[in-house]
């Protein structure tokens, strides 16, 4: 009996920086909000910011998200517009993440 197919996965199309930014600021706004008071509807506004931020990066967790949308938006600015102190604390995050 022949075996089926597996189905090729869609490849998701790279978010633009327009769009990385607003899923970012709004994941920074819930955070913010909700560690300032903790409510029901704070925590739902956080846990679907997350998702978001998670779907449109194809991550599994919040801190890899974070991590490729940095990434995502380094890519996009041109090289002599990143400077070292931007790339140092780029790499700083990364090791406080850890």
């Amino acid at each position: 009996m022949p075996t089926p197919p597996t189905p090729t996965p869609t490849p998701t199309p790279t978010p633009t920086a327009q769009q990385l930014r607003h899923l970012l600021s709004r994941y920074a706004q819930a955070r913010i909000a909700q560690f300032e008071r903790d409510t029901p509807a704070r925590r739902k506004a956080l846990t679907e910011a997350t998702r978001a931020l998670c779907a449109v990066t194809s991550t599994p967790d919040i801190k890899t998200a974070l991590f490729k949308a940095d990434d995502l938006l380094a890519a996009t600015c041109p090289e002599d517009h990143l400077t070292r102190r931007a790339a140092g604390a780029r790499q700083t995050s990364r090791v406080l993440m850890t």
